[in-house]
This record gives C-alpha cells, structure tokens and sequence, in this order.
C-alpha cells in the first residue's frame, strides 16, 4: 500500500499549502481575539461571533471569515494524496464545502439573507469532514494522524451551540421577549436571563482552528 509520505513525496505543493493553512489558521484567530479586545460592547456569552458586524469593526470580522475559508482550502490541497481512497475524497470534498461557507460567512454578513444559509453549508460540513479526514489518516501508515477527539470537537460544539439556543430563547420567552418579529438584537439581556451560547460560538471556531492546526502539522511531520 502507498503511503501517504509516498503519495506527498510526488506532490510537493503538500507542505506550502500546510504552511499557508497554519497562517490562515493563525490570523483568522488572532483577529477574533482581537475583536473581543476593541468591541467589548459585545458580550461573548451570549453574543455571536457574527454579530460583530453591527460593530465598528465589521471588516474585521470579514477576515475571520475569509482566512478561516483560506485555511481549509489550503487543507485540501496538503491532504490531497488521501484523495486516493474513496473515504479521503469524501472528507476532501466535505473540506472544500466547508470553505465554501466559510467564504460565503465572510461576504455575507449577519443581516444578509445568506448569512444563515452559509452556516448550514460550512458548519455541518467541517464537523462531518474533519472526521472523515483524521480517519482516513490514521489509515495512512507514515502519517501521524490528528487525535480523533479533535475531530470530533468541532460537531459536539455545534451541538452545543444549538442547544445553547434553543435553551437562551426559550428563557427570552419566559421573560416576556418576542424574537421572532426583532429586527435589531438586544442590547442587553433581561432581568434573570443568562446566556451561554456566545461561549459555545466561540468554542466551535476554536475546536476548528485545533483540528486544522493539527491536520496542517501532521503533513508538515511527514514532509519534514
């Protein structure tokens, strides 16, 4: 069977475009540390990383979005020799959906129709492929594969983003707030009313920058 480093050996784009991930990965999370530094007007407990966009730095925001997609494109291209199993095409494609609506994240913000839409089609789709991907690579001999608790970290945020939501507007409602018919967010959270989704947000992007991180390195390990 070849191997991965085999295949890689024969495609040396592998390790450039590990190295453009890790630095997509890199700046998409250093600016959204940095929103949270200059937007403190946006609690992130219960304010989504999207929301930023109402604030004054929403091309900040767009970065995050466009460098996150950067950083799984550029991850399809280093994983590339998986694509000769059936299982390493379907996490490669799952990848590229993903940045797919990453990229849409970034060009539509949160008040574009499509915002919505976008998170449907990358979320699902990262947290699908990067378990595929890290099992096709603990398949590949000569590859030191991400830990498979790292794949699963990015699905089990989403799931906790979910629930964080359906548990935040269910206590809105008991409140008295109507969300259905808002057309601006809250500026602040009622008067027994906590919420938690804002952390489950931020835990989704930073499950994706672990996994990405540790994919881009094991090709790096390989190449080396």
């Amino acid at each position: 069977m070849e191997t991965f480093a085999t295949q890689a050996a024969a495609e040396p784009w592998g390790a450039p475009a590990a190295q453009v991930a890790l630095l997509a990965i890199a700046i998409s999370c250093g600016a959204l540390i940095l929103l949270h530094v200059i937007s403190p007007e946006f609690s992130p407990s219960w304010r989504m990383v999207s929301e930023y966009a109402d604030g004054r730095y929403s091309g900040l925001l767009t970065l995050v979005f466009l460098t996150w997609a950067i950083s799984s494109f550029a991850l399809v291209v280093a994983l590339w020799p998986l694509s000769s199993s059936g299982l390493g095409k379907a996490g490669l494609l799952l990848l590229a959906v993903a940045g797919v609506g990453q990229l849409m994240g970034g060009m539509f913000d949160i008040n574009h129709p499509l915002h919505g839409p976008a998170a449907m089609i990358g979320i699902p789709a990262l947290c699908a492929g990067a378990v595929v991907l890290t099992i096709a690579l603990s398949r590949h001999p000569g590859i030191d594969a991400p830990p498979l608790w790292t794949a699963h970290q990015p699905w089990i945020s989403f799931v906790l983003v979910i629930a964080a939501l359906l548990l935040f507007f269910s206590a809105l409602k008991a409140a008295g707030i109507d969300m259905s018919g808002r057309s601006a967010p809250l500026a602040e959270l009622p008067p027994g009313v906590s919420g938690y989704v804002g952390w489950a947000n931020r835990l989704l992007f930073l499950a994706s920058y672990l996994w990405a991180t540790l994919a881009a390195l094991s090709v790096l390990r390989t190449q080396a």
